[in-house]
């Protein structure tokens, strides 16, 4: 396949990109760098610096490129932070993508993977959440992707786009040489793990008073190169279905204090933690049913043990800071 991945020099667009040419698949990547740095774009790669916001720009690469589609992973991703500048979410996460679906009408690229979120879900009923759920976000952030849903939604009925919308939540682990590290780090296992490195003193946990078995909010941890998986895998469907919606998971969930004690078992470290006030916007319990994109993309995650996808983030951090 020829692909264009936007946001490919990101943690989960370039371990997509990299398994992606280790398939043998072409991939050009698209990234404006305004949370990555040049040498993150993977080797092999084709790189174009611009914003999926200048659609001018995008219309002729789609036009040199023709794409069998589009592996969209550009956004900001911090829901806490959006509830501050919700503003600058809504402008990257959906005008932006508007921009690129105009894009992509105008020069025939028909076929778009969107990393969407299970944050749409907000608030859950009931856990695992399905599909069907209803879809309620707690934060901008989620709101973002849900309207980027909605467009991709109407663009399939009227247009005949096809599309996959991938919804899920808490992307972690490592290939042997690309993982996780932002700047500024949110992110809990990367932080956890600075803690084992030395890095940091200790790691905050935002409430121990949520209603779940041990007051902290449970959530699903997924290994990055699972997620590149199913991602793949949606792609190729979209050659002969038009359009999907698949939650992709562990179906279980971990609390944030079972992270923590996941993360002491794999660095022998003691990791010493703080409890802080709740943070806006964040549901108790975010669980995902993923049986759907196992029953129809085929999609069989390898490595669905916390331990193993802390253990496999833990190589790779102590390769990026040896001397910590």
């Amino acid at each position: 396949m020829n692909v264009l991945v936007t946001g490919g020099a990101g943690y989960v667009g370039g371990t997509v990109s990299t398994i992606l040419m280790q398939a043998g698949h072409k991939v050009t990547i698209l990234d404006n760098l305004c949370h990555a740095k040049r040498h993150e774009v993977p080797a092999g790669a084709d790189f174009v610096e611009a914003d999926i916001a200048d659609r001018p720009r995008v219309e002729s690469l789609l036009r040199d490129l023709k794409p069998d589609g589009v592996l969209h992973f550009a956004a900001l991703i911090e829901a806490g932070d959006s509830m501050r500048v919700p503003e600058v979410y809504f402008r990257n996460n959906t005008a932006s993508t508007l921009a690129l679906l105009e894009a992509m009408l105008a020069t025939g690229t028909n076929r778009i993977v969107f990393s969407s979120t299970a944050a749409v879900y907000g608030e859950p009923k009931s856990t695992p959440i399905l599909e069907t759920a209803d879809l309620a976000p707690t934060n901008p952030y989620g709101e973002s992707k849900l309207l980027v849903e909605h467009m991709l939604r109407w663009f399939n009925q009227l247009h005949g786009l096809r599309y996959a919308a991938l919804r899920y939540f808490n992307v972690a682990g490592a290939l042997p040489h690309r993982g996780e590290a932002h700047e500024p780090e949110s992110h809990i296992i990367p932080l956890i793990l600075d803690v084992a490195l030395g890095r940091r003193e200790k790691i905050f946990i935002f409430g121990d008073d949520y209603d779940t078995p041990d007051g902290t909010c449970i959530r699903d941890y997924i290994h990055v190169a699972d997620l590149a998986d199913a991602h793949i895998l949606a792609l190729r469907a979209l050659e002969h279905q038009d359009k999907m919606i698949y939650n992709l998971g562990n179906g279980s969930g971990f609390s944030v204090k079972q992270v923590v004690e996941s993360a002491r078992r794999v660095t022998g470290h003691p990791i010493p933690v703080e409890i802080k006030d709740r943070r806006p916007g964040d549901p108790a319990r975010l669980v995902a049913s993923s049986e759907q994109a196992k029953q129809n993309l085929g999609w069989n995650p390898k490595h669905p043990e916390l331990d193993d996808i802390i253990a496999s983030a833990w190589a790779w951090h102590q390769q990026l800071h040896p001397k910590a």
